[in-house]
Order: C-alpha cells, then structure tokens, then sequence
C-alpha cells in the first residue's frame, strides 16, 4: 500500500473530477495504464507513471511507483493512502 499527502485545493491532481479544469488527473493515468499495461514489464511501467505523477504534480515516492507497477502488470487491486491537509 502506497501513501500520499495531497493538499485539498490539488485533490483533482490526484482523482479525476468532472468539475474541475484540470487536464492529468493521476487517477486517469494510472486507470489507462491498468486497462492496457497488464502483463507488461514493471520496468516498462514506471516510467509512464514517473510521467504522469510528474505532470499530476504529486511527489510519488519511486518504492511507490515500482508497487503500483507491479499491481498494473499483474492485474492485482492497488491500494493508496491518501491524507488530505487543508
């Protein structure tokens, strides 16, 4: 399980949210990476994530990104932790 602060104003960097203007929700990312990354190499993977954390502007951890590649190539469930601060 990862872990991730995101402050409340930049919770749409993290999860897609139809009201907000902002174009690279991680969310989005890493659900299209599920859906056609499956059975590829975790070293293929992280650096699209690396990418689309950087352009999200969230600080994941490279232990963090090496997990959610081995869920997206395995098709296991990720799980993250996400504190929220105000």
């Amino acid at each position: 399980m990862g872990e991730i602060t995101v402050s409340a104003r930049d919770m749409d960097h993290l999860l897609a949210d139809s009201s907000s203007s902002y174009g690279a929700p991680y969310q989005r990312a890493y659900a299209e990476l599920a859906a056609t990354h499956r059975g590829r190499p975790v070293a293929e993977i992280v650096p699209l994530l690396r990418a689309a954390a950087a352009r999200a502007l969230l600080g994941f951890t490279s232990a963090d990104l090496i997990e959610q590649a081995q869920a997206i190539s395995s098709g296991a469930p990720y799980e993250l932790r996400v504190r929220v601060t105000g």
